[in-house]
């Protein structure tokens, strides 16, 4: 078996020192001129070297592995986020260790577990149940997807899920609808149900009636939203359009809405919350409020890049990235409206 080249061949090869091939791998350019790291790499490239990560990581206390936690990897939401992330890192020469909470609390713990007995350098979490002050003991870089309200020590990028919604209703109202459905979703974590109030807030600036009954909660799911979807049509006034918590709910409420024979758009307008690639694909394509995912993914990863680069000092930043509408064909101006008009 060839011997498998090492540091000091590397350094032999080059004409420098181990400490100046060290300083190359490890991306420590601002110590070694252009010409030595040039001539560093094309002996790193002929010899076909690989650091050895965890002799390394000895030496240097870093990993350059970062968690990624995702609370559903089935949501076609999260993998545009985890792209984002791992482009970004990747490019900074860390390796993504990609872990599935499934919303469960126990999991979400064992995660961290993890981080730290491994010690990874950084970790960029959706939280579920982990506190502020559990985040802080873990000492490891981290920053949070989602609102960051209650977690004040940490750098947190989310999404204005508050937004997506006010757009999207005021989009069906514009339309003249003012009997409107909400398939909300159940939040797994300990936030306030945002689609829910931003929901009762614009109803009550357009002065529109409340209807308990136009309000469904479920799981985030397709098949979830297929049983809401029904339980909204089978009601004495159906409601004319409705709003999905997400597109995974939006897309069941339209396949059971074909299979039932309901037109859309004709004659119940749909908008689902995220913009994920199947939203395109249905028929009728989907309206929806498109979220940032793949910038969520690279922002997250660079506020951790300079937190792990020593940042430790500056006050922690919560951004909250807008979402955009994206009318397509599952919206159309109130048939009730037209006629009342005429």
């Amino acid at each position: 078996m060839a011997k498998r080249p090492t540091i000091k061949d590397v350094a032999r090869l080059a004409g420098v020192s181990k400490t100046t091939v060290a300083r190359v791998v490890n991306r420590e350019d601002h110590r070694v001129s252009a010409e030595t790291r040039e001539r560093v790499l094309q002996a790193i490239e002929m010899l076909g070297y690989e650091r050895n990560v965890i002799a390394s990581s000895l030496r240097t206390n870093q990993t350059f592995i970062v968690a990624l936690s995702i609370p559903d990897i089935m949501n076609p939401f999260w993998p545009e986020v985890a792209r984002g992330v791992q482009d970004t890192l990747e490019a900074h020469g860390y390796t993504i260790a990609l872990l599935n909470s499934d919303w469960d609390a126990e999991r979400e713990a064992n995660h961290l577990q993890t981080v730290r007995r491994n010690h990874f350098d950084g970790l960029i979490l959706n939280p579920i149940r982990i506190t502020n002050a559990e985040l802080r003991a873990l000492k490891t870089p981290t920053v949070l997807l989602g609102s960051g309200d209650d977690y004040p020590d940490f750098d947190s990028i989310g999404s204005d899920s508050a937004g997506a919604v006010t757009i999207a209703l005021e989009h069906l109202i514009g339309l003249g609808h003012t009997r409107i459905g909400l398939i909300a979703g159940i939040s797994q974590r300990r936030a306030p149900d945002t689609r829910y109030f931003c929901y009762l807030e614009t109803h009550q600036r357009h002065g529109l009636p409340l209807d308990p009954a136009l309000v469904i909660r479920c799981p985030y799911s397709q098949a979830e939203g297929a049983a809401a979807m029904r339980r909204l049509m089978a009601l004495d006034q159906p409601p004319t359009a409705v709003l999905a918590g997400n597109d995974l709910l939006a897309i069941g409420a339209l396949l059971a809405m074909r299979e039932d024979g309901v037109s859309v758009p004709d004659d119940v307008s749909l908008v689902g919350i995220d913009d994920i690639d199947a939203s395109r694909a249905t028929t009728p394509p989907l309206t929806t409020v498109a979220k940032p995912k793949y910038e969520i993914g690279v922002q997250a990863a660079n506020l951790l890049l300079e937190r792990m680069g020593g940042n430790q000092a500056q006050t922690p930043r919560h951004v909250v990235l807008a979402g955009e509408l994206k009318i397509r064909a599952t919206t159309a101006p109130c048939k009730e409206t037209i006629s009342g008009d005429a």
